[in-house]
């Protein structure tokens, strides 16, 4: 990489043979869009979203109220109110949800979704996760997510896969950091949620840091790294840093 001047930061590619200054050429072939197909995995299936899920999920978030603290929804009101936003959910295309059924409980515990899907530029975001305080930190937590940064960036083969989340919500930014997402920076009063500023951080994994994540992620869901009892023998942050 060229040296950096005051046109080119450090850190930015450049291609060396213009001036002034512009990124290298990349693929620019348009990704395909993620289809709406349920993903199998060691400790947690993800089903397609669907309102029928949604007598399981209001029993997951039964006493879980300050789980919704970060989202731009929810606690509800009643089951009613629940399938409403679940109803809703399933019916877009971006977001495209899915609700994760961990094996050890056998119900569905939450949701997550692939979003600001934008096959052009090769960007995916993983986002609007949402799970029941018994499947937080848990193996098929991080599973769930897994399988869907798998399918972005394989299956895919999306080029920027991106985590943003409340600047305040430090168990996000903890997960960002656990499965190797880069910081990026802060964008200042980004939206109103819920009536409330909020700042956004962002994070991201690009295409050329994948395959490292990637195997350390999969080092830690390996089942040698759990006892008999489900609890991680290391922790996810000693593999991705």
């Amino acid at each position: 990489m060229p040296a950096p001047t005051e046109a080119t930061p450090p850190g930015v590619p450049v291609d060396p043979a213009t001036a002034p200054p512009v990124g290298p050429l990349v693929d620019a072939t348009p990704r395909p869009l993620p289809a709406r197909i349920p993903h199998r995995g060691r400790a947690v299936d993800l089903e397609p979203l669907h309102p029928r899920h949604a007598a399981e999920l209001w029993q997951a978030a039964q006493g879980a109220d300050a789980s919704w603290a970060y989202l731009a929804y929810g606690p509800f009101a009643s089951e009613s109110a629940m399938r409403a936003q679940v109803a809703g959910m399933a019916s877009q295309h971006d977001p495209l949800a899915w609700a994760v059924r961990p094996h050890r409980s056998g119900t569905v515990d939450g949701w997550l979704t692939l979003m600001d899907i934008q096959p052009g530029n090769a960007a995916i975001e993983i986002g609007n996760i949402w799970f029941s305080p018994r499947m937080q930190r848990s193996r098929a937590a991080t599973e769930a997510m897994v399988l869907l940064m798998r399918h972005a960036m394989d299956e895919l083969g999306y080029r920027r896969l991106l985590w943003k989340c409340n600047a305040l919500n430090a168990p996000s930014r903890r997960a960002a950091a656990r499965l190797g997402f880069t910081y990026e920076g802060t964008l200042r009063a980004h939206l109103v949620v819920k009536g409330r500023r909020r700042d956004t951080a962002m994070f991201s994994i690009l295409e050329d840091e994948w395959p490292s994540r990637q195997a350390a992620l999969d080092a830690w869901l390996a089942d040698a790294n759990f006892d008999a009892s489900g609890q991680a023998r290391r922790s996810l942050a000693a593999g991705t840093t």
